[in-house]
């Protein structure tokens, strides 16, 4: 056993021999890293990768779904499958075909029209432009510096930093976003999490189809989800018993991701769209047309026509989208857009879309990480109580609003 100055002695040796004193020198990447954690500089350059996002966002599906998808099924495989399918005019060349007379695959309304072009034209390219900055994003080390900005502001609501998390994912896709709040630490804020990510946030696709079909209307909608996310967030915060705790994380260095790391990701991400996302979206305008065949979606618009146009101000043909809206809310929004309605109807509608209910398939994940947020019954329970509140306050609310303006 040494006696401690023979202890300090081999240490002072040791570090005479392993470490090497010099002048710190500052390169590019140490001070940009250095500048990201700041509030003063990290908010401005958090806003300016916000906006580079969306904007590469928004000229690559663009690209893709005006210039190629669009000109692609319009001008060759809706002719062509209009012509070539036989039994035209039975009730399955009305559910696989859709109108044999219609001049677009949008508003054609078949499986393989409407259906096809809904997934690979206007979702598929929005899905690549979104998983391929947000791959580009976690393997750079900017995340962590995310979660350390916007750490204040989340702690208004409940949560922390490492939120931003899940609601970046859940603007992909809001099951990958509802299974990653397991990463939180308290049950609380796992039950807060998945509530406002499955109601408030739209998933990449119906960003993807907001965009390519209602830009005009696109930062209204976003502007009101983004207030009820916060002041749901806070009501929520102050009824649900339980802590909050702070952050506490290690943010590395930034870092220039690799091509390997990126098109790898990307490419699992995408290839989930394809056998995940697609079948849904053509069993959705599927059921919906035949609702339509059976006189389903005529009964149920006429029986809820007073709570749509007294309560939410829109109009009763909303009805078929919110049936969609339970498969892929991106195929809801579609078909709403194809409805004559004025903008704030349409504002409303998508509203309406967004917050009434996830998609199954979120629903099924909610259920799912319920035994690790109090309990499946409670959590469901929770669930349906919390969105059948939000749907009416929320939607009712935003009617108001355009009465008290002059434009519901």
């Amino acid at each position: 056993m040494l006696d401690p100055e023979e202890r300090w002695r081999l240490i002072d040796k040791l570090a005479r021999e392993t470490v090497e004193y010099g002048a710190d020198r500052s390169t590019i990447g140490s001070v940009l890293a250095e500048l990201t954690v700041k509030p003063l500089t990290g908010i401005p350059f958090a806003l300016a990768v916000l906006y580079g996002f969306w904007g590469f966002f928004d000229a690559f599906a663009g690209f893709f779904t005006d210039g190629f998808f669009v000109p692609l099924f319009d001008d060759h495989w809706l002719p062509w499958i209009q012509n070539a399918f036989p039994l035209k005019g039975s009730w399955l060349y009305y559910i696989l075909v859709g109108d044999p007379e219609a001049v677009n695959s949008f508003e054609a309304l078949g499986m393989l029209t409407s259906g096809v072009f809904v997934a690979i034209g206007v979702v598929l390219p929005a899905i690549v432009a979104f998983y391929l900055i947000i791959t580009i994003l976690e393997d750079s080390g900017y995340m962590p510096r995310l979660a350390v900005l916007v750490d204040t502001v989340l702690h208004k609501i409940g949560l922390h930093g490492f939120a931003v998390v899940p609601m970046i994912l859940s603007l992909g896709c809001n099951v990958p976003g509802v299974a990653s709040t397991r990463t939180l630490e308290t049950k609380k804020q796992r039950f807060m999490m998945m509530i406002l990510l499955s109601v408030f946030i739209p998933c990449g696709a119906q960003l993807g189809v907001m965009l390519s079909l209602i830009p005009e209307f696109f930062g209204y909608i976003m502007i009101y989800l983004l207030a009820g996310f916060f002041v749901f967030g806070w009501i929520l915060n102050r009824l649900i018993p339980g802590r909050s705790p702070e952050i506490i994380t290690d943010v590395p260095p930034l870092r220039i991701p690799t091509f390997k790391n990126v098109s790898r990701k990307l490419w699992v991400k995408v290839k989930g769209f394809f056998t995940n996302a697609i079948p849904f979206v053509l069993l959705g305008v599927g059921l919906v047309n035949l609702l339509y065949l059976g006189g389903v979606i005529s009964w149920l618009a006429n029986s809820l026509e007073p709570l749509f146009t007294g309560w939410f101000g829109i109009p009763k043909e909303t009805v078929a989208p919110l049936i969609a809206g339970f498969l892929r809310k991106d195929l809801a929004v579609a078909q709403l857009s194809a409805i004559d309605m004025s903008g704030f109807q349409l504002i409303t509608s998508v509203v309406i879309i967004s917050i009434y209910f996830p998609c199954i398939a979120t629903f099924s994940m909610i259920i799912k990480e319920g035994r690790n947020s109090g309990g499946v019954i409670k959590v469901l329970g929770g669930s349906l109580l919390t969105l059948i509140t939000v749907v009416f306050l929320w939607g009712g609310l935003l009617h108001l609003i355009g009465i008290l303006l002059g434009v519901a």
